[in-house]
């Protein structure tokens, strides 16, 4: 069902009142203060710097002839970062990234299968409509999140949901973003129903999150994956919605095995419970996004969890390079058991084994996300 513009507008401006109108956010001691060079504001801009001006895959020579999910992530926390930090000049070069999407020609870097990893590019003209850089962004944006629930399951659940942890980020980030947009509690609604079914399906006794139940190891950026989608879909929630309890009381499990994970360097590791694997950062800086936005919003105790966050923060800062590229980023990985199969000594070698990246931006994207986080 489509909503009259005018409507449309309406609800948008009261959920910005509303949410103009919450509790301020807490700034406890750790958040301030940084040593030179290290911060939020400044690596924020260094990073969003770094990707206003990084290629599309499709016009390099990467494999994918299409805008991929990892693109828009850093696409996004990019144009949040120049929001929040008033850099008006970036946010239009940010922008002007989507130009030659407009061609002709080029139609078909936007893919439109009805899969996770697609419809995700609905949130950067999301943004687009809420940063006001546009009219025409917001019936484009909002068509990605409306398509995903044309087809539901029988419990209402869209039918794209195939139960990788990665879809609690994928899906949820997108319908969060069509509710700022609009103001609708419909998509809220949506990301909430889908986010309570992965709940209780896939989160364990400890709070992590196995990377499938054929390959149970808690992989970092897995679990990752969830932090940043519960936070995201949490800081929209109000406390009277029917699963908002449901929701938090599963966050507040994961932050707590997180918390007593931490590798005494501030990183989190590779498979997260296993301290001799070695320290990944794209976990770890989706999981200092959901940390330092829990401390912010007051969902956790900032006495235990403030530190925590602080300390994983410079431990990232820490492996950026002078270009403001992230160092010891894992690559793209599918799980273990579709590659060496079903014996789980092999399966533990293949996550430790995984290759490390600099610059990738399923690392890039975190940091640019906790960069808001402590900026908002």
């Amino acid at each position: 069902m489509k909503s009259h513009p005018c409507l449309a507008l309406c609800l948008c401006l009261l959920a910005s009142v509303l949410r103009s109108f919450a509790a301020p956010l807490v700034s406890p001691p750790e958040f301030q203060d940084w040593p030179a060079g290290a911060s939020p504001q400044e690596i924020g801009l260094r990073v969003a710097e770094n990707f206003s001006t990084h290629p599309f895959e499709w016009q390099g020579s990467g494999p994918h002839p299409y805008v991929i999910y990892p693109e828009i992530c850093a696409w996004y926390g990019s144009l949040t970062v120049a929001q929040l930090a008033g850099a008006t000049d970036l946010r239009q070069r940010l922008l002007a990234k989507y130009d030659p999407l407009l061609l002709p020609e080029n139609a078909n870097k936007i893919k439109p299968d009805a899969h996770v990893d697609f419809r995700i590019f609905g949130v950067v003209p999301l943004e687009f409509h809420q940063q006001r850089l546009g009219d025409r962004w917001l019936s484009l944006g909002r068509s990605f999140a409306d398509a995903q629930w044309e087809k539901t399951t029988p419990d209402g659940i869209t039918v794209e949901a195939r139960y990788w942890i990665d879809d609690m980020y994928m899906s949820p980030i997108l319908q969060v973003q069509a509710y700022r947009a609009t103001g609708e509690p419909v998509y809220l609604d949506r990301a909430a129903r889908m986010m309570v079914a992965y709940l209780d399906k896939l989160q364990q006794p400890t709070g992590l999150f196995l990377h499938a139940p054929d390959s149970p190891f808690y992989w970092g950026r897995g679990n990752g994956w969830v932090a940043a989608g519960m936070t995201e879909l949490l800081r929209e929630l109000p406390a009277t919605h029917p699963q908002q309890a449901r929701i938090l009381a599963g966050y507040r499990l994961m932050m707590a095995a997180l918390l007593a994970d931490q590798g005494s360097d501030g990183l989190w590791k590779q498979l997260v419970d296993k301290p001799e694997s070695w320290g990944e950062t794209s976990g770890t800086g989706m999981f200092t996004f959901a940390i330092v936005t829990g401390v912010r919003e007051g969902w956790l105790d900032a006495k235990r969890y403030a530190p925590a966050a602080r300390k994983a923060w410079l431990a990232l800062v820490s492996r950026i390079d002078a270009d403001a590229n992230l160092q010891e980023i894992c690559v793209g990985t599918n799980k273990a058991k579709m590659v060496v199969g079903e014996d789980l000594q092999k399966q533990y070698e293949f996550y430790l084994a995984r290759p490390r990246r600099t610059g990738d931006l399923h690392g890039q994207a975190p940091l640019l996300w906790t960069a808001s986080a402590f900026l908002r």
